[in-house]
């Protein structure tokens, strides 16, 4: 941790961590949804990713915060800070990287390659980092990375029949981010322990501690 870290306030520290700006996020959503309900009409939804056209490519960006109604939300607000948590265990740095790699690759793929529509909701970036997890634990083989991947599978491993092509539901924004989140984990990815037959050589897997990294 640096020392500006050291002396910021106590709840500035704690918001400027992975679960922090995800919770922010996840509050973020929820408020957005409720003026949109209560005071535009539903507005504010129709401005999501509508694929090949020039009005709808900044859904990019506005997507994962536009939801149909208080359901959808709910069904993504905890897998989305399940699954964000475990892949803010391997530190700011990743879980930042990851996070913008899947919203502007996962949803550059979807406006570019799904069917007509307007495609709205955070379980793109839900399935992005699903991707990303299992990804990491495929990629770099390590208990750290493995770990993570069970706990995804054991819990939301039902989250993959979201893939399957369904009416009203974006199938395509899935897929694009599942594989985003896994392109993530590819380009982040630490290279596998390399054995020695030195007893007495220190192994990289027992000096790595990336959960401890406070950049």
């Amino acid at each position: 941790m640096t020392l500006e870290a050291e002396s910021a306030p106590p709840l500035r520290r704690l918001v400027w961590t992975p679960i922090g700006l995800l919770v922010i996020a996840v509050l973020a959503i929820w408020a957005v949804e409720i003026l949109d309900t209560v005071a535009l009409g539903d507005r504010l939804q129709r401005n999501g990713i509508r694929p090949r056209r020039r009005d709808g490519l900044d859904g990019i960006v506005w997507t994962p915060f536009l939801h149909s109604d208080y359901g959808h939300v709910a069904s993504n607000s905890v897998p989305l800070l399940a699954l964000g948590g475990l892949v803010a265990i391997r530190g700011m740095r990743y879980w930042a990287l990851v996070s913008v790699t899947v919203i502007v690759v996962g949803g550059g793929l979807t406006w570019a390659l799904a069917g007509e529509g307007n495609h709205i909701g955070a379980s793109g970036v839900v399935f992005g980092y699903l991707g990303a997890i299992l990804g990491a634990a495929f990629f770099e083989r390590r208990v750290k990375a493995l770990a993570p991947a069970l706990l995804a599978v054991g819990f939301y491993s039902g989250l993959l029949a979201g893939l399957v092509p369904q009416d009203s539901i974006s199938w395509e924004g899935h897929l694009f981010g599942l594989l985003a989140g896994i392109g993530a984990s590819r380009w982040l990815a630490e290279p596998r322990p390399v054995r020695s037959d030195r007893a007495d050589e220190v192994q990289p897997w027992e000096v790595d501690e990336p959960w401890l990294d406070d950049d």
